[in-house]
């Protein structure tokens, strides 16, 4: 009888112990977003984000990750939505964010990007239009593109001061009149220079793909170009096996690992 006591004993013990992991793990539990308030938003922007799902649909989420084939190997990119952590794995070579320090693991000194510049670039190309709802952008008008005889209405997206690692980059979203789903986006390159650019690159959103519910691009293709003047495509950069989910990454999953360097951009 003493020796049941005694085990019971242990195990309140135990059990009090391990209340409070317990805890802590749900505490890190993204919020369930119930509403999204899209008041500040242009009437026009709230009406291609519906028509590409809904931003509500798209705040509900936690977790994306997709692939890049390239001619020589293919780049896995995973971005928690919540913090803006990432990781980029390719053969041999890994990059990634764990807050404000941005990390390199490449022991071969193989790579010869800019993993600062680098850093949430595809993410944000393929996460068009829902990006464009984050803090800190100032919405203005901006004229339609041509192409091919048809015109596209368009926003022009700018940022406040201090926001992101190029506050002064613009960009310009164009949508079908009448379906409101995206199709051209421009954008000025600021990162190295610091100074604002009038030179627009612009690329072609018309190959789209339902993930979970949400509207994304298949893949996206930059076009040459002479001001607004729109040229010939380029080959299509291409997504594959894109997840996107509400499940959160293992705590460790974006921390920089052993043997991987704090990096800064390559002026």
């Amino acid at each position: 009888m003493k020796l049941v006591l005694v085990s019971l004993f242990c195990l309140a013990v135990l059990a009090c112990k391990e209340a409070p992991k317990e805890m802590e793990t749900k505490s890190k539990a993204p919020e369930i977003v119930t509403k999204i308030d899209d008041s500040k938003y242009p009437e026009a922007l709230r009406k291609i984000f519906e028509a590409h799902g809904g931003l509500t649909a798209w705040k509900e989420k936690r977790t994306i990750s997709f692939e890049i084939p390239k001619k020589d190997m293919t780049e896995k990119h995973t971005i928690d939505l919540f913090s803006r952590n990432e990781k980029i794995e390719m053969p041999g070579i890994s990059m990634g964010s764990e807050g404000s320090d941005i990390w390199l693991l490449d022991e071969k000194d193989a790579y010869k990007g800019d993993a600062v510049f680098y850093h949430n670039l595809m993410f944000y190309f393929y996460a068009m239009p829902f990006v464009l709802a984050d803090n800190g952008i100032q919405y203005g008008d901006t004229r339609p593109l041509e192409f091919e005889g048809k015109e596209y209405p368009g926003i022009r997206i700018s940022y406040n001061e201090g926001v992101g690692l190029s506050s002064k980059d613009e960009y310009f979203i164009h949508y079908n009149p009448e379906t409101y789903q995206m199709e051209w986006l421009g954008y000025t390159v600021t990162f190295r220079s610091g100074e604002k650019s009038d030179n627009i690159k612009w690329i072609r959103y018309n190959d789209w793909m339902d993930v979970e519910g949400l509207v994304l691009p298949r893949a996206i293709t930059w076009h040459e170009y002479e001001g607004r003047t729109i040229k010939s495509p380029r080959e299509p950069l291409n997504f594959e096996n894109v997840t996107l989910s509400e499940t959160i990454q293992a705590v460790d999953f974006f921390n920089k690992p052993e043997g991987a360097t704090s990096v800064s951009s390559k002026k």
